[in-house]
């Protein structure tokens, strides 16, 4: 079992360094009950109610209605960079603390509050939007060799959450392979992993593509 620390949503802000020209990569903390429904779009559209999805080509939708990140691993990164990293920092939707986020398991669900139930269903793909933000040299490549890209969940049963929520692990599956696999294999770095991303019905359909495209 975890906790909430933090839920945050992000509003439009003008960066050089997305295709857009505006980007809510930079998330705050919401003050009282933040709505979470399923987006019905494949793209575009955030799962909390007052977060903006700038670039929809490639972020938002069903399968990244709702993005988690531990605290614990941002307080390790801060340490690393030496700097304050403040809930939110990475874009997540959700700062938890009391469970290893990146290691969740695809297919994993998480309830949360009273009815909000999840489904880790995708992994990050770092992009330069995020190493803008960061302002970091090397930032893409520094966060790929870490390998700890949080998880992307999809909303199975909708709900209002805030902060100071439990957050119960309700299922686990068998598998056993988590979020932190798939980004590891999506950047060439688990090949082993690929064939098993065919055969998980609850990752994110562009996952299943790129392992299939990879595996050709």
């Amino acid at each position: 079992m975890g906790t909430l620390i933090s839920v945050n949503v992000g509003r439009p802000e003008p960066t050089v360094y997305s295709d857009p020209g505006v980007t809510a990569i930079g998330k705050k903390p919401v003050d009282g009950p933040v709505e979470v429904t399923a987006p019905t779009e494949r793209k575009g559209v955030s799962g909390l109610a007052g977060d903006a999805i700038c670039d929809v080509r490639h972020h938002g939708g069903v399968d990244q209605a709702v993005y988690a990140y531990a605290r614990e691993e941002l307080d390790a990164w801060a340490e690393e960079l030496g700097r304050e990293l403040p809930n939110g920092v990475f874009g997540e939707n959700l700062t938890i603390t009391g469970l290893r986020v990146s290691d969740a398991l695809i297919g994993e669900r998480w309830r949360i509050g009273e009815t909000l139930l999840l489904e880790v269903s995708a992994t990050r793909i770092p992009c330069r939007t995020f190493a803008g933000w960061m302002e970091q040299e090397r930032w893409v490549r520094t966060f790929t060799d870490r390998a700890r890209p949080g998880a992307y969940l999809r909303v199975l049963t909708p709900g209002v959450i805030r902060a100071g929520d439990e957050v119960t692990v309700v299922h686990t599956p068998e598998h056993g392979v988590s979020s932190a696999d798939v980004f590891r294999a999506l950047h060439s770095r688990a090949p082993e992993v690929l064939p098993l991303m065919l055969d998980l019905p609850a990752l994110s359909e562009s996952h299943r593509e790129s392992a299939a495209k990879r595996l050709a």
